[in-house]
């Protein structure tokens, strides 16, 4: 399985996913490269939302291949449980890495979840939080 992450589950984050999966004793994730998604992203305060849309920015993010186990651990850290509508939505999105088109799934928040939120124009929560 592939995932792109783009906020707090990027290297060196608060949820850095490779930490995640050794806190659960799941291989360590592989690290494909980097992707953009066009759309918004939103500050929360302590992590990003991401609203797709074609006429928004490129927003990057980083592409890896993990183990099944790991989707339950990243579902509970993007608190989407079954049957439950939760701030984020797990979907599944299409992104190049390198040219390769990879299927990949990923954490978006709905619209109507931003309204009066700043948003980070740069399109990079990494170094949105670097400049705060």
């Amino acid at each position: 399985m592939k995932v792109f992450v783009y906020g707090t589950l990027r290297a060196g984050e608060v949820n850095d996913i490779s930490g995640a999966a050794a806190r659960h004793d799941i291989a360590e994730p592989t690290w494909l490269g980097t992707a953009s998604v066009l759309g918004h992203l939103f500050d929360f305060g302590a992590y990003p939302g991401l609203v797709l849309d074609e006429a928004g920015v490129p927003v990057c993010g980083d592409v890896y291949e993990i183990e099944p186990e790991l989707i339950a651990v990243l579902d509970e850290i993007e608190e989407v449980y079954p049957g439950v509508e939760g701030l984020f939505v797990a979907h599944e999105i299409t992104v190049e890495v390198d040219g390769v088109a990879m299927v990949c799934r990923f954490y978006p928040v709905p619209k109507s979840a931003v309204k009066g939120l700043p948003e980070i124009r740069s399109g990079d929560w990494v170094a949105h939080q670097r400049s705060r």
